[in-house]
């Protein structure tokens, strides 16, 4: 398997860790809880007391830390170092001398997967449909869940041809130059905001492109990074809600929770109970 920085290199894929370090500055107390807030309402639950909980592609360590602050034991991995080391840092200014591990691995490695114990919540916001094998990930991803246990995770919505656009802004980004890179930010920041030209226009002008990351918004996240993650991030795979929920109650998963984008562009969240069938 090619490392992280190679493939950043060679121009395949997009330094995410980078981004995720620079947000990892921006963590606070509100922040935090924000995303333990949207961790509950999705869960269904405030209180993880006692639950392991495995947080594949953790990025920041966001998530990993709101579900220490409910009472998890938590597992995190990245295959960027960068999103590690952001991850550790995390760890020792908001919750040292916790069980929380972090570790530098991939979902795709059979034998690190192989190594791992089962998890009563398996937790993948936003991750496997940048590792470049989307079904290969989340064939293992299911296969780390508990019996009874608990599958999150949230891809990124097939929009037919549009998707496919995109998938080449993301290629032309990574295979880009700065000058290049800020144009094509720029020129999303226009398409994306194309019911309010003038206002887009304005921060264009200004050199801002996107909005401040200074406000969080929705799961404590920032409105900046998010947008820079958009446009560079590849590989990049979609898939329906459909193709989601087939493939995984061909693995005995049930749906217990579903948020989409309503067709438009973004992740479709889904949060999965691993069936009785799972155990016959």
């Amino acid at each position: 398997m090619i490392d992280c920085e190679t493939e950043i290199s060679q121009g395949r894929r997009f330094a995410f860790g980078q981004n995720w370090h620079q947000f990892g500055q921006l963590v606070d107390e509100e922040r935090i809880t924000s995303a333990r807030r949207s961790l509950e309402l999705a869960l269904g639950t405030t209180d993880l007391t006692g639950r392991t909980f495995l947080d594949i592609g953790c990025g920041s360590g966001l998530f990993s830390l709101a579900a220490v602050r409910m009472g998890a034991r938590v597992r995190s991995f990245d295959f960027d170092p960068d999103s590690v080391r952001t991850t550790q840092k995390l760890r020792e200014e908001f919750a040292p001398d916790t069980d929380w591990s972090v570790c530098c691995a991939s979902i795709l490695d059979p034998d690190f997967v192989k190594r791992q114990g089962k998890a009563d919540i398996v937790y993948s916001w936003g991750v496997l449909h940048h590792t470049g094998s989307l079904w290969k990930a989340m064939d293992a991803a299911c296969g780390l869940v508990a019996p009874g246990g608990t599958l999150f995770v949230s891809i990124y919505n097939d929009q037919g041809l549009e998707s496919r656009v995109w998938t080449e802004v993301k290629r032309r980004y990574n295979q880009s130059g700065p000058l290049a890179r800020r144009l094509l930010l720029s020129g999303s920041v226009l398409y994306l905001s194309r019911n309010y030209p003038a206002r887009a226009l304005l921060n264009v002008a200004r050199g801002r492109g996107p909005a401040s990351g200074a406000v969080p918004r929705a799961r404590g996240m920032s409105r900046k990074h998010d947008l820079v993650d958009w446009v560079g991030g590849y590989p990049f795979e979609v898939a329906t809600p459909e193709e989601v929920f087939s493939f995984c109650r061909e693995r005995a998963f049930e749906l217990r929770h579903l948020k989409t984008c309503r067709g438009g562009l973004g992740c479709n969240e889904f949060v999965f109970t691993l069936g009785s069938r799972a155990d016959g």
